[in-house]
Formats: C-alpha cells, sequence, structure tokens
C-alpha cells in the first residue's frame, strides 16, 4: 500500500525502516499502510488522515526533530491503538506505556524496566528511501545479544565479548559494524572464529521484535490498552504550532 497522509482506517498504519524492509513486513501484515521512519508530526498527520492503528517502528533522530511524545498522547487520547516495538517505537512506548501505548518485544521490555536506558542503543545509521532504507551500521542491543550468542556457542570467551562490549559502546553508532569491532579483537583465533560464526550465528533483537508486533497486529491483535490513569491531553502553545507547521524532512537516522 502506498505512503499517503491519508490513511484507510481499517489498515494499520507502520513507521518502518532500516529495522525491517517493506517487502517483508508487507508480507506478514498484508494491506498495512507501510511509512518511512517517523519524525515530528507523522503520528499527528496519520491520525489526522483517518488511521486508527499505529505501529512505530522506526524513527528519525539527530538531524530533524523526532516523533514527539506530545502526538502519541494525542493520538492515545483520540482513541487510537499506538503499538512501539524494537526501535525509536520501543523507546516511546517505554515512556508512554502509563498512558496506554502498547510496547512489544524484548527490547522494549529492557527499556521499561531500566535494563536498557540509552537512546543509542537502537540506533543505525541507514540509507534513505530510495535506498530501502538498508541499514549501514549494527545497533549496539543487537551486538550485545550477539555477542552474548558467542559465548554460549563457545566461540569466543567471556572477557573477550566484554571487550568488545565495551568498544563497541565507545564507538558513535554510526560507526558500529562487525568488520571494525572484529578488527580490534587482540586474539587472531578468536577474532577468526567470531569471523567465520558472524554469518549465521548473529542476532538481530531489533528485526525479531518488530516481525513479532506485525505478527501479533495480523492475528488481530488491533487494540490498545486503557492509561493506568486517565488523563486529559494539555492543548499547548508548543502543540499548536506542531498543528499549525507539520514540518517533515528526510533522515539516516533511525
Amino acid at each position: 500500500m502506498t505512503s499517503t497522509d491519508r490513511a484507510d482506517g481499517r489498515a494499520p498504519v507502520v513507521f518502518l525502516g532500516p529495522t525491517l524492509p517493506h517487502r517483508r513486513a508487507a508480507g506478514l501484515l498484508p494491506g498495512a499502510d507501510l511509512r518511512g521512519p517517523a519524525v515530528i508530526g507523522d503520528v499527528y498527520r496519520a491520525v489526522s488522515g483517518g488511521a486508527r492503528v499505529i505501529l512505530l517502528v522506526d524513527g528519525c533522530y539527530e538531524r530533524v526533530p523526532s516523533v514527539w511524545h506530545k502526538e502519541i498522547l494525542w493520538a492515545l487520547a483520540n482513541g487510537v491503538a499506538v503499538f512501539g516495538a524494537a526501535s525509536m517505537g520501543a523507546l516511546r512506548a517505554a515512556e508512554t506505556a502509563a498512558f496506554g501505548m502498547v510496547g512489544i518485544g524484548t527490547i522494549f521490555a529492557d527499556f521499561r524496566a531500566g535494563r536498557l536506558v540509552a537512546d543509542d542503543e537502537v540506533a543505525v545509521l541507514h540509507q534513505p528511501a530510495l535506498g530501502g532504507y538498508r541499514p549501514l551500521s549494527v545497533a549496539l542491543v543487537d551486538i550485545r545479544a550477539t555477542a552474548r550468542a558467542a559465548v554460549t556457542a563457545g566461540v569466543i570467551r567471556e572477557a573477550a565479548a566484554g571487550e568488545l562490549l565495551a568498544r563497541a559502546a565507545r564507538t558513535f553508532y554510526a560507526e558500529r559494524d562487525y568488520p571494525a569491532l572484529l578488527a580490534g579483537m587482540p586474539d587472531p583465533a578468536e577474532r577468526e572464529s567470531l569471523r567465520a560464526w558472524l554469518p549465521g550465528g548473529r542476532v538481530e533483537r531489533k528485526r525479531d521484535d518488530a516481525v513479532l508486533a506485525l505478527r501479533l497486529l495480523a492475528s488481530g491483535r488491533r487494540r490498545g490498552t486503557r492509561a493506568a490513569a486517565p488523563f486529559r491531553f494539555a492543548h499547548t502553545h508548543q502543540w499548536q504550532l506542531l498543528v499549525d507547521t507539520e514540518g517533515t524532512a528526510p533522515c539516516a537516522t533511525g
């Protein structure tokens, strides 16, 4: 389905980019209104266009304002079911779950529980829409899971995994990739073992959580949850500015 601001209220609007190819998402949730990573104003426009179910997976930041909590609250206040998973969606769901946004997946659970705290855990550099939003770096949450799996499989030692993760955490998110991390491993034998194991062994938590979210919506879970306590949406001056401007911009992060 093509991406326009006018939505078919029966079709879930899905904001998705580098976490999962649109072609695969379309197969998991037929008929979904697939759009790119969300920026500020996108959730507002989707609801204004008639959306009644929204799944937020990817969003932009750094060079453009990211999707705003306020527009998610406005959607919830208007009875829209809003789900979040995997990336920006997991972050926003952890922050607004008390107001009724539904988080899905292990990454959301880790943010909600405080096991993950930094936004850059899920950040990646990616190509623009013309490049299919293909990721150009690896998310720290995926590197963590992959390192744990490598230790469990006996590919590398616990100490080597700890060193690799410390180096990944110090690296700017846009420069995190496995070739660079492998190059920094001091033990040649472990480095080559990990290099050989990675193609079939690497773990992609973001992808897995996005797939789970799409499958849940496809199974008929289209309703949100009630807020922990009733809330009244405050129509502030800043909110009115968003309504008046509705600016958009392309992004290369999400």
